[in-house]
């Protein structure tokens, strides 16, 4: 996996977008990703590429075009996932 680069498709990305504490926890607001099929594969990246997630991604939730999506969920190119960690308040 890879973000984006010389020779990347743009079509083949992945955009990954990060809100409030994984915002924080991410140091950016978003990217894009090359390489990442499934929501394990994108969160076993993200694991490694962004130590700071490690703390906050087993309760965030994962956004794939809007729909809440685990595991073996497919991640299309071109998708936009958004990565949210729990919110309070009410």
């Amino acid at each position: 996996m890879h973000t984006s680069g010389p020779g990347t498709d743009p079509a083949e990305m992945v955009t990954v977008r990060y809100w409030a504490g994984a915002r924080a926890a991410a140091g950016i607001a978003e990217e894009r990703l090359a390489g990442v099929s499934t929501v394990d594969d994108l969160v076993a990246h993200l694991s490694t590429a962004r130590p700071g997630l490690l703390a906050v991604l087993p309760v965030c939730s994962v956004l794939v075009g809007g729909r809440a999506s685990t595991g073996a969920d497919q991640i299309a190119p071109g998708a936009v996932v958004e990565v949210l960690p729990p919110f309070a308040g009410g």
